[in-house]
């Protein structure tokens, strides 16, 4: 919908989103209107470098047209109708994953939360199922994110953190140690342990790469106490770090994997995958989603992964990742630039402060995203060219600038 069909201003849409909506974000100040490539437009067109591809979704760029054509098709079709028959976008995506992934089965969410609370689910009753009513543990990583749904928060590694303060006793059954620490996590694994669960890069957490060597530890130390090795792959997925799934890239095969974001290409849609002895635990009954696998969200999901499959741009990324992250090197105020694929994180020293940089970025037309005190995240759609890096890049070194002047 366009301002100009409204009969409202610009001021007004900002006016009523105070007036009747809770605001749990932090809102840029504008409209965003439309959308193309790797370009967000308000409604005087102004466009905003879009280096935050929706939070890691807009894989195959912002409204693709391939992506938007699939769904134009299924809605005429069918939108949605219940889990009980068979739709034919749902079955072909299933397929899809499980042939690109080497899985045995999928089950449909509706986001990255829901796909890690079946996750959840499917190893707490597969350790049950198997060893008993006291095998249901999960161990996670510290500076984790696995969502904001009471099992995948409760797996979250950030105790006292703002997503967790305030609601009370968190899921029992999780446990945390040090990321890229294989000696804590074997020390805090007990006889009620049933699964290790990840991110292979911790994204909320600042932007995190495993270690090869700790993810090679992590399937050993599974492989040695027969445990289950999860693998949340919603914000890494679907090309985002140079392979289609981040553990391909490090060559170590999970038992369980999570994915959203970039599989939808807009559209809410998130996905567990596993192996056929695993899958069997979650029988009928134990769990179900009215939404989830949705006609039309998995008509343009097969769209999105087509067109990140068939144009390589798990390749694409790769590439122009690692130059974005030699690049980032030569900001000012910068401690570390790093990363995997196109998900980059870029860490400054306690002069300047990353929400500073990210609103002085978006006053002069870029869109990132801060992490904490100190990082400044980019995750574009994986369209992005080397220009569009050195033009953000660009951006971003006046930001910095721009701030460290005002703070002198």
């Amino acid at each position: 919908m366009r301002l100009s069909e409204t009969g409202l201003s610009q001021q007004d849409i900002k006016d009523m989103a105070k007036r009747y909506m809770i605001e749990t974000y932090e809102r840029y100040d504008f409209i965003a209107e439309h959308a193309e490539g790797m370009y967000i437009y308000d409604p005087e067109g102004n466009a905003y470098l879009d280096f935050y591809g929706g939070i890691a979704v807009n894989n195959a760029g912002n409204c693709n047209p391939k992506v938007i054509a699939a769904v134009r098709d299924q809605v005429g079709d069918i939108m949605h109708t219940f889990n009980y028959p068979y739709t034919i976008p749902q079955v072909l995506l299933a397929k899809k994953i499980c042939d690109i992934a080497g899985f045995d089965k999928v089950f449909f969410q509706n986001s990255g939360t829901e796909a890690n609370e079946v996750a959840i689910k499917l190893a707490r009753k597969y350790g049950i199922d198997h060893f008993g009513p006291h095998k249901f543990e999960i161990l996670s990583a510290l500076n984790s994110f696995h969502g904001r749904t009471f099992g995948a928060l409760a797996a979250t590694g950030q105790p006292g953190s703002l997503a967790q303060d305030g609601f009370g006793s968190m899921t029992p059954g999780f446990a945390y140690a040090e990321f890229n620490n294989l000696d804590d996590f074997a020390a805090k694994i007990t006889e009620n342990t049933v699964a290790i669960m990840i991110e292979p890069v911790q994204g909320e957490g600042g932007v995190n790469p495993a270690t090869p060597e700790f993810i090679e530890g992590l399937r050993a130390l599974c492989d040695e106490k027969g445990l289950l090795l999860i693998f949340d792959e919603v914000q890494t997925g679907w090309g985002r770090t140079g392979t289609i799934f981040a553990w391909q890239g490090y060559g170590v095969e999970p038992d369980i994997f999570t994915m959203a974001k970039g599989l939808g290409g807009g559209v809410p849609i998130g996905a567990m995958a596993t192996k056929d002895p695993i899958a069997e635990s979650l029988t009928v009954g134990t769990h179900g989603s009215t939404f989830g696998g949705s006609p039309m969200c998995t008509a343009a999901a097969l769209a999105e992964v087509g067109e990140i499959v068939d144009r390589d741009l798990a390749g694409h990324a790769k590439e122009v990742g690692a130059y974005m992250i030699e690049k980032g090197n030569s900001l000012p105020h910068i401690k570390e630039s790093r990363g995997r694929g196109l998900l980059v994180g870029f860490e400054f020293d306690g002069s300047v402060k990353a929400v500073d940089i990210k609103h002085a970025a978006l006053d002069r037309g870029l869109l990132v995203t801060a992490i904490g005190d100190s990082i400044i995240r980019c995750i574009p759609p994986l369209i992005v060219t080397t220009k569009q890096v050195d033009e953000a890049i660009s951006i971003l070194t006046d930001a910095v600038n721009s701030v460290a002047g005002s703070t002198d």
